[in-house]
């Protein structure tokens, strides 16, 4: 019995030695803390009541139906060419002679008709010797350049399908608005029948005022990548208000900048090109530029936006209307002119012979002056625009070049032609044409117009013939 109470002892011992060891030890202490249920003070950066049924919120707008009405007309455009010469003057005397090479080049473009009429950027379709067309379906057609306009980036070609197609409706650009929602579809990196969304970010963009091309671009965040040149940029109903061309980027790929050639622009085109068989452009006649303080200073101009007339040009129809240098436009046609490419943006969606009402301020004075549009003369080449001069040969000079025709190239003007010694060097032709003397050049570029490339032939040191083209 003693034993047994011994044991109970020291049993109950070693249970409280063990459970003061765990407390001390290992056991952590839990605090429970009841949830506040008190709010934040938040206090808003700005409240403003609004009327619910004149603002529709982000997630309300249906982009579906445009969509759906745009991404059957939205083609795929794979261009195939051969290239005959080189590239530029460095390969031309680099690999002695011309090579062909078989190029590809894929873009967009937009039916605009159901009897197959597509209109695409002409950079997509420059240089192509056969045209293959994918519709959204995957049926495929060859198709045929009706006619391009370099200057405005756009070109339109056709294909003969066995169906009526889905077509882009044209809408109305200038109606278009500054944070109004869009659309751009098409084909980026070879990805078909692609839809983004944006927002029109600005309009009569100008993105490089030293380019000869003519330029008044939307602006749009809609996310654009190489492969949509051509492809549509079209509103919430729809509706084609721009022809989706170029990006800014410094990686090649869309970072948040993309602009559209204006759906009135390209209509316009269009038109002059089915119906004339190339573009007429009217102007005004006038040469000017975007106010700035500078000019409100010199002036004395008491508006902060609008054109500066610089000088008119004689016979113009500025000139015959009666506007006058130190003008200055503020609208045409009803139509805002903040800045030089709202006019030229405006004035190349008209013909020759179109009247517009320029409305202007002289000496504080507002005046409406309509003005009928004169033809734009496209300037033609000069030899000095080649890069070099060039003079009749000396007596027995062909003779070391084994030719009996061709005009020396005296000097070289351009710091480019400056670097490959062409002094001395033979031009025996130009656009297969032979070159005589002096005369025959101007002759020859007398009658080419700065869009158009030129084949030029050169006789080398060595007599041998190579041939690069200028554009």
């Amino acid at each position: 019995m003693k034993r047994f109470l011994s044991l109970l002892v020291v049993a109950i011992l070693s249970g409280m030695f063990t459970l003061g060891g765990y407390k001390m030890f290992l056991e952590t202490e839990t605090v429970v803390v009841k949830e506040s249920e008190s709010k934040p003070n938040v206090i808003p950066t700005s409240y403003t009541v609004t009327n619910s049924n004149t603002a529709l919120p982000v997630s309300s707008i249906d982009f579906s139906l445009a969509a759906e009405k745009t991404v059957n007309a939205v083609v795929h455009v794979k261009q195939y060419g051969i290239s005959r010469t080189p590239r530029n003057l460095m390969e031309f005397f680099r690999n002695g002679g011309t090579q062909e090479r078989r190029i590809q080049g894929a873009g967009s473009g937009v039916i605009i008709t159901e009897d197959g009429y597509i209109v695409t950027n002409n950079h997509v379709i420059e240089g192509a010797t056969d045209l293959e067309i994918t519709l959204n379906n995957n049926k495929s057609y060859k198709a045929k350049i009706v006619g391009t306009a370099p200057q405005s980036d756009i070109a339109l070609i056709k294909i003969d399908a066995d169906e009526k197609l889905s077509y882009i409706p044209f809408g109305d650009s200038n109606s278009a608005k500054i944070g109004e929602w869009v659309l751009a579809v098409g084909n980026p990196f070879n990805l078909t029948s692609t839809v983004t969304a944006g927002i029109i970010s600005a309009k009569s963009r100008d993105l490089d005022e030293s380019d000869d091309k003519i330029q008044s671009f939307i602006q749009t965040d809609a996310a654009i990548n190489p492969g949509n040149s051509g492809g549509a940029l079209v509103n919430t109903r729809g509706e084609l208000i721009g022809i989706n061309t170029a990006i800014t980027s410094q990686t090649g790929s869309y970072v948040g900048y993309a602009f559209a050639v204006p759906s009135n622009n390209a209509k316009k085109i269009i038109d002059d090109i089915i119906e004339f068989g190339g573009v007429q452009r009217g102007i005004l006649g006038i040469t000017g530029g975007t106010i700035n303080p500078k000019a409100m200073e010199e002036y004395d101009i008491p508006v902060s936006q609008g054109v500066f007339v610089s000088s008119v040009a004689e016979n113009s129809g500025a000139k015959k209307a009666g506007l006058l240098e130190g003008d200055v436009i503020k609208e045409i046609d009803g139509l805002p002119i903040r800045k030089f490419a709202d006019l030229t943006g405006y004035v190349n969606s008209k013909r020759p012979k179109d009247i517009i009402n320029v409305k202007i301020l002289r000496k504080r004075k507002e005046l409406v002056l309509p003005v009928t549009l004169s033809k734009y003369k496209i300037q033609k080449y000069n030899i000095d625009d080649v890069g070099v001069e060039v003079m009749n040969p000396p007596k027995d000079y062909l003779k070391n070049f084994n030719l009996d025709h061709g005009v020396v190239i005296s000097k070289a003007l351009s710091s480019r032609m400056k670097r490959y010694n062409l002094e001395g060097l033979i031009i025996s032709e130009i656009d297969g044409k032979k070159v005589k003397n002096v005369i025959d050049v101007k002759e020859i570029l007398d009658n080419k117009y700065k869009d158009e490339d030129i084949t030029i032939s050169l006789v080398d040191r060595n007599g041998k013939k190579r041939e690069f083209v200028f554009q």
